[in-house]
């Protein structure tokens, strides 16, 4: 089953120095089909005007990863941790048994990133956070996971749950395939470029809700960047 989301009926909430598109629930946009797909809780896909951001607010027991699209985040939380998220590049944060944080655009343009909230597989676990450059580059014409409940096999950032968030860079006309299972649930979005799913196109900033197939091929039919998440 693949489920295009048009990009224009997603949730909204623009609250100036935050423009939001809510791909599932997410405060006060409400919609009982659209509670979570596998482990995935919750997907923004947020621009945050220059010089403002997030304040400091609590989470628990959720591995939140952002994906910087373009621009730059800057992050500081109850553990002492800071550092700047750059466009291309990931951060994850373990909320394991309560973690404060507050997230900023300290540059002068506005900052596109995905923000993705995945439900752990195990709780009371110690809070933390991380941070990784990855190079766009390095995964033209090809997946690369950048975050994952395996880490070390896949050379990535660690999260508690079974999953894998991957990116691809596809030059129009490329292709790329995932493997996958057919009871796990797959997600992604291509925030620039149009692309095929399986066959079945979907615009730049579209969700498509993937489930019952064992290997995904993203086609580009124009130059684009994929995000996708793939958990059960």
């Amino acid at each position: 089953m693949i489920e295009v989301r048009p990009f224009a009926g997603l949730g909204h909430a623009n609250h100036g120095w935050l423009d939001a598109r809510h791909h599932f629930s997410f405060a006060s946009y409400y919609e009982p089909a659209r509670m979570g797909w596998g482990a995935i809780r919750v997907w923004n896909d947020d621009t945050i005007a220059p010089r403002s951001g997030f304040p400091p607010h609590p989470h628990n027991d959720m591995e939140i990863v952002t994906f910087v699209r373009t621009g730059a985040i800057t992050h500081q939380d109850s553990l002492g941790n800071k550092g700047r998220t750059g466009a291309g590049d990931v951060q994850v944060m373990s909320a394991g048994t309560g973690i404060v944080h507050a997230e900023h655009n300290l540059e002068d343009e506005a900052t596109t990133l995905f923000q993705i909230w995945i439900m752990p597989d195990r709780a009371g676990e110690a809070p933390g956070w991380g941070q990784r450059e990855f190079p766009r580059g390095e995964r033209a014409g090809r997946w690369e996971v950048v975050a994952s409940g395996t880490p070390d096999l896949d050379q990535a950032l660690s999260i508690r749950a079974d999953a894998k968030v991957a990116a691809a860079t596809l030059a129009a006309g490329e292709a790329a395939t995932w493997s996958t299972g057919e009871a796990r649930h797959v997600y992604l979005v291509a925030p620039t470029g149009t692309i095929r799913v399986n066959g079945i196109a979907a615009q730049a900033r579209d969700g498509v809700a993937i489930t019952g197939e064992a290997s995904i091929t993203v086609e580009a039919v124009s130059d684009c960047e994929v995000v996708l998440v793939d958990s059960l």
